[in-house]
């Protein structure tokens, strides 16, 4: 692991950069957490069918352990190796179609040497289920543990200036998974700054070519305003100029505010196009996500009974009143409908936040800024525990099988809330609220509500099975500590 300190001499003065990172590293312990992960996933899958049945050819299968390889190959393929820069569900959706390809190849590969009957076809469908889930499970927790270490991820170059690189830098910083680490700034804008966010400006940026070319850094990022005509030709003229020193050149486009992973490239005749794919228009996928609620609402609501009558019965016990509430919350289009929850305020809880409010007049803001609050006198000792741990949404399944909501989708608001979306209301508009959602696995009560109108229009901007999988995903991890919940 390098220690060492990367010092640049120009005719800048002489500027020492952060320790370095070590790439090698990062992509060695992903390709073993991988291997690592696929050989437990088809362990446990032999070892259940051995379970199953009591009768099995520990020899037979063991030839398959060199299939690791084919897995390496194909995840290198798919571009998860380093997988850098690539968001969650991006990645999910690479892992589970190269995973499938290589158990696909494995199956055929037995069938057509004829040794069919050797193999049980439920160890291979078992391990295939196994990879799918914990594969990425392990590359998630791989991150977590190692990500914020300073050897983590690529060194990386940002060359831009105010506000835009302010944003960028910021963005990799709370998003370390992303393994980009943002090291020096270049700057030809003389505004005078030694450091944006923490991250040395080292000067203009004639010195980006003895970082490209002798310090082999191996990301740079464009980050300026494009608003004239000079400025986009100055990003061009960057592109041509140190496109060749840096492998990996990333020019972050000043056009939408806010990412879009469905957009993709098109030649239009020699002239660039940006396609943006409006997913949430085509029927196919919204047809896919009714499916997908539908399906898991139905046998996540099975298994979920003795908790619902449970909780239920708790809620009637400690408190009076009946053991469900609804509000009438903002839907798809606009349209009014009541949210069911487990109650977990006192009876007349709206007298006594009014009086509340009057004696303890320093909290109206955070009211009316948030429509909550942290010591909320109107939560019973119960109902408490219920916020907490997000059981008190749990009667929302109901809501979830009438079309009203998602399990996932933007958060579901109340009518005096739509003044803060502003002219992003429409984007809110465009699919159902949900259960769970961005806002709610991205810190909750402990965000800004501007940030959680972002979560929101960033969620339907980007929406797919994927995002929704990986969200899904994290909310368990929210319930279970409760992160920002109250």
């Amino acid at each position: 692991m390098p220690d060492h300190q990367t010092v640049i001499r120009s005719e800048q003065p002489t500027f020492t950069l952060r320790p370095a990172t070590c790439p090698n590293l990062t992509i060695l312990l992903l390709a073993l957490c991988d291997i690592g992960t696929l050989i437990i996933a088809g362990g446990l899958a032999i070892a259940l069918r051995w379970w199953a049945n009591g009768v099995i050819d520990f020899d037979v299968y063991a030839r398959l352990w060199a299939g690791a390889g084919l897995f390496t190959i194909a995840y290198a393929s798919a571009n998860l190796y380093p997988g850098v820069g690539t968001s969650a569900a991006d990645e999910l959706r690479r892992l589970t179609i190269a995973t499938s390809l290589v158990y696909l190849a494995l199956a055929a590969s037995v069938f057509l040497a004829k040794e069919g009957e050797e193999f049980s076809r439920g160890a291979l469908l078992m391990g295939w289920l196994f990879s799918l889930f914990l594969v990425p499970l392990a590359r998630g927790l791989l991150r977590m543990a190692c990500s914020a270490r300073s050897w983590w991820g690529f060194p990386t170059v940002v060359l831009g200036s105010g506000e835009s690189a302010a944003r960028l830098i910021a963005s990799l910083q709370r998003n370390p998974r992303l393994g980009l680490k943002a090291v020096v700034v270049l700057d030809d804008s003389q505004t005078g700054l030694s450091a944006i966010n923490g991250i040395p400006v080292a000067g203009g940026f004639q010195l980006a070519a003895s970082l490209g070319r002798d310090q082999r850094i191996p990301y740079a990022i464009i980050a300026l305003p494009q608003k004239s005509d000079e400025a986009q030709a100055q990003v061009m003229r960057l592109i041509e100029r140190y496109g060749k020193l840096f492998p990996h050149l990333v020019v972050i486009p000043d056009l939408f505010g806010s990412s879009l992973l469905w957009l993709s490239a098109l030649d239009l005749g020699g002239m660039l196009g940006l396609e943006v794919k409006q997913r949430l228009l085509l029927p196919g996928p919204r047809q896919t996500k009714r499916t997908f609620d539908v399906l898991l609402t139905v046998f996540g609501g099975l298994l979920a009974v003795p908790l619902l009558l449970l909780l239920g019965t708790m809620v009637l016990v400690t408190s009076r009143g009946p053991a469900f509430y609804a509000q009438t919350r903002v839907g798809q289009g606009g349209r009014l409908f009541k949210a069911w929850k487990f109650r977990s305020m006192i009876a007349d809880a709206d007298h006594v936040l009014a009086n509340y409010l009057e004696i303890h007049p320093e909290l109206r803001a955070e009211w009316e800024r948030d429509h909550k609050l942290r010591q909320d006198p109107r939560i019973t000792w119960f109902g408490r525990f219920l916020r907490r741990s997000s059981l008190d949404e749990l009667p929302q399944l109901w809501n979830v099988l009438r079309g009203e909501m998602s399990l996932i989708g933007p958060r579901p608001i109340v009518q005096d809330e739509v003044k803060f979306y502003t002219n992003r209301f429409h984007l809110y508009g465009k699919l159902k609220p949900g259960m769970t959602g961005l806002w709610q696995v991205s810190g909750r009560n402990d965000t800004t509500y501007a940030e959680r109108v972002d979560f929101d229009s960033y969620y339907v901007r980007n929406w797919s099975i994927w995002l929704d999988l990986v969200i899904l995903a994290r909310t368990t991890l929210v319930v279970l500590f409760g992160r920002g919940a109250y």
